[in-house]
C-alpha cells in the first residue's frame, strides 16, 4: 500500500490557527576533529552575536554528548531566512564553515507550537527566561 504524499499545504491547512512560521535549522558538527573546531570558535561566536544582533537568529548552541557533559564540536543554529537556499548562504558565511571546520545541512522547520516565558523585575532590571 503507497502511502500519500502529504505536502507543507497540508500541515498549513491542519494547522491553519498555529503560528505557522516558517524557520530554518543549520545542523553543524566537526569535519576533522575538535582542534579545527576550538581555533575557529571565537571567530565563529562573534558571527553568531551578529546574526542575533540583525535579527536573523532565533536561537543557537552546542548539543552535549548523551552523559550532558562532553561536545563533540555538533552544534544547530535555528534561523530566519528568505528560503533554503537563502538559509545556506547564511550558513556557508559561517567562519566556522568557511575555514572547513564544520559542515552543514539546512532543514526547513515550521515553528507551531511553544512558549515563550520572561520575567522582568522593574525594581533590579533582571530577568528570567523559562
Amino acid at each position: 500500500m503507497n502511502e500519500p504524499k502529504i505536502t507543507k499545504q497540508d500541515v498549513l491547512n491542519a494547522s491553519s490557527e498555529m503560528l505557522n512560521k516558517d524557520l530554518y535549522v543549520v545542523f553543524t558538527k566537526p569535519t576533522n576533529g575538535m582542534i579545527p573546531v576550538m581555533e575557529n570558535l571565537e571567530e565563529h561566536l562573534k558571527f553568531q552575536v551578529s546574526l542575533e544582533k540583525k535579527g536573523i537568529m532565533f536561537g543557537a548552541g552546542p548539543f552535549w554528548e548523551d552523559n550532558e557533559i562532553d561536545w563533540n564540536g555538533e552544534g544547530m543554529v535555528i534561523i530566519r531566512a528568505n528560503s533554503i537556499e537563502h538559509a545556506k548562504e547564511i550558513a556557508s558565511s559561517d567562519p566556522m564553515h568557511k575555514s572547513g571546520a564544520r559542515s552543514f545541512t539546512v532543514r526547513p522547520w515550521l515553528l507551531n507550537e511553544g512558549n515563550i516565558q520572561v520575567t522582568l523585575d522593574y525594581s533590579t532590571g533582571k530577568f528570567k527566561l523559562k
